[in-house]
């Protein structure tokens, strides 16, 4: 069964506004200008598996919480990343305060733990905050690796 839910995200090249549903099939493009839009979507214990594990596309987890000042710090720079790398990965924020089945079973920590799955299968783990720079350049490296 499908969740419904979408995030309305918008076009960094054409400034329109597009709904972008939280699982599907593909990869989001803007339904104006056709450019590919970043992916950015909330999961939880729930829904991760539809969300995630399930996407034909790279996906980059953060697992942070809201008393979290590095996850403050490190979510505009992940959103900044899905941005520069549209139609190449996908980003999944976990809430792990109110998602504890997924917090158990990755073995969070710390916060922000970040992931990158590729086809449901953990490949990169990292804990801490880095600035956006440095997170484009992990994902970038190891979405290379397994594209390659």
């Amino acid at each position: 069964m499908s969740t419904v839910r979408a995030t309305t995200i918008r076009c960094p090249h054409c400034g329109r506004a597009n709904r972008v549903p939280a699982a599907a099939e593909g990869r989001p493009r803007c339904g104006h200008c056709k450019q590919p839009l970043p992916w950015v979507v909330d999961a939880g214990d729930d829904d991760f598996t539809e969300v995630a594990e399930e996407a034909d596309v790279p996906v980059v987890v953060d697992l942070w919480a809201t008393w979290c000042g590095p996850c403050r710090m490190v979510s505009p720079a992940l959103e900044q990343v899905a941005t520069e790398l549209a139609g190449r990965i996908k980003l999944v924020k976990v809430d792990v305060d109110k998602n504890p089945r997924l917090s158990r079973r990755f073995e969070v920590q710390a916060v922000p733990t970040l992931l990158i799955l590729d086809k449901g299968e953990t490949v990169a783990r990292q804990a801490g905050a880095a600035p956006a720079p440095a997170l484009r350049q992990w994902v970038e490296q190891t979405i290379t690796t397994r594209e390659g």
